[in-house]
This record gives structure tokens, C-alpha cells and sequence, in this order.
């Protein structure tokens, strides 16, 4: 279980990211057309996993739109914004935005991903929603690096997950 705090107030998730080294657990989350996506759709790439509480933070915001910059300039990457929102938040969010390199996910059907990779907060003001993290995933299907951010309030470090790619 990390602890995390929210604006300095302690607060758990359901468990631990996946460490580097490890296989990435697969997970099925649905994209903003209501299909079912999964991690094995992007076997042979490099993936982003960018997970957070609700595309409606400006926290939230500010990493789907640095990543959807970044992701334009890699290739063979892709990146995953992962959160519990309804798919047609993320399409309202990106449409308006006009980001189209990124790929929004919902968790809104099951709980397997945030279980798999310790994300889900179980206690807190922001209970039951994903925790800022970022997971980063090789051709391969390794974790090549993984941050659990600190602070909900905080953007994650762009830097060392741009590094490994």
C-alpha cells in the first residue's frame, strides 16, 4: 500500500505500481468510443501509462496536455490516460482541447486495473478515484519506470519518464 497525502493529508491506495522489471499486468479499459482497449493492443510499443484522479483537475489537465505534446515528438509510443472519468468526459476534455495524441481511458466498468497496479485511493476526500501516477512500459511489456506521485496536487516528473524512452 503507498502513502500518498492530498494536500498533505495522508491518504492510501489499494496497493503498489508495478515495480521496473516486472511484466506490465494486462488490464481492459474502455476508450472514448466505448471499445474495450487493452494492454496487448499495444505490444511491440513503448507505453505511457499516464494515471490520474479526474480529467477535471487542473492537475489532471496539465499532464494529459504535456504528455499529448510529448508523445507527438517519440516514436513507437503511445500514451494511456487512464482514469476513473466516463469516456465522454475524456472526449469533452481532449475534443476541446484539440489533443489527439494522446489515448483516454476509462476504469468505469471493473476494478481490475487499478487493482493490478495499486492505484485506486481507499481513503481520503478523493476515495475511490486513481492516484497521479505514471508507468512506463517497453516493446516488450516490462515496467522500464514507475512513479507513484507524492502529492495528488503535484504533476508527475515528465523528465524521468520521457528518459526511458
Amino acid at each position: 500500500m503507498a502513502k500518498i497525502t492530498f494536500k498533505g493529508s495522508p491518504v492510501a491506495t489499494a496497493g503498489d505500481l508495478p515495480r521496473v522489471g516486472a511484466e506490465a499486468p494486462e488490464f481492459t479499459l474502455v476508450n472514448t468510443d466505448l471499445g474495450d482497449v487493452s494492454l496487448h493492443d499495444y505490444k511491440g510499443q513503448k507505453v505511457v501509462l499516464n494515471i490520474f484522479p479526474s480529467v477535471d483537475t487542473s492537475v489532471c489537465a496539465a499532464s494529459v496536455r504535456r504528455f499529448n505534446d510529448e508523445a507527438s515528438k517519440r516514436d513507437n509510443t503511445t500514451v494511456l490516460c487512464i482514469s476513473r472519468d466516463l469516456p465522454f468526459a475524456h472526449a469533452r476534455f481532449c475534443g476541446a482541447e484539440g489533443l489527439d495524441k494522446v489515448i483516454s481511458l476509462s476504469e468505469y466498468k471493473d476494478e481490475v486495473f487499478s487493482q493490478n497496479y495499486g492505484v485506486k485511493m481507499v481513503d481520503g476526500p478523493l476515495a475511490g478515484l486513481l492516484s497521479r501516477a505514471v508507468v512506463v512500459v517497453d516493446e516488450n511489456g516490462k515496467v522500464v519506470h514507475s512513479e507513484q506521485v507524492d502529492d495528488i496536487v503535484n504533476e508527475p516528473d515528465y523528465e524521468a519518464a520521457l528518459k526511458v524512452l
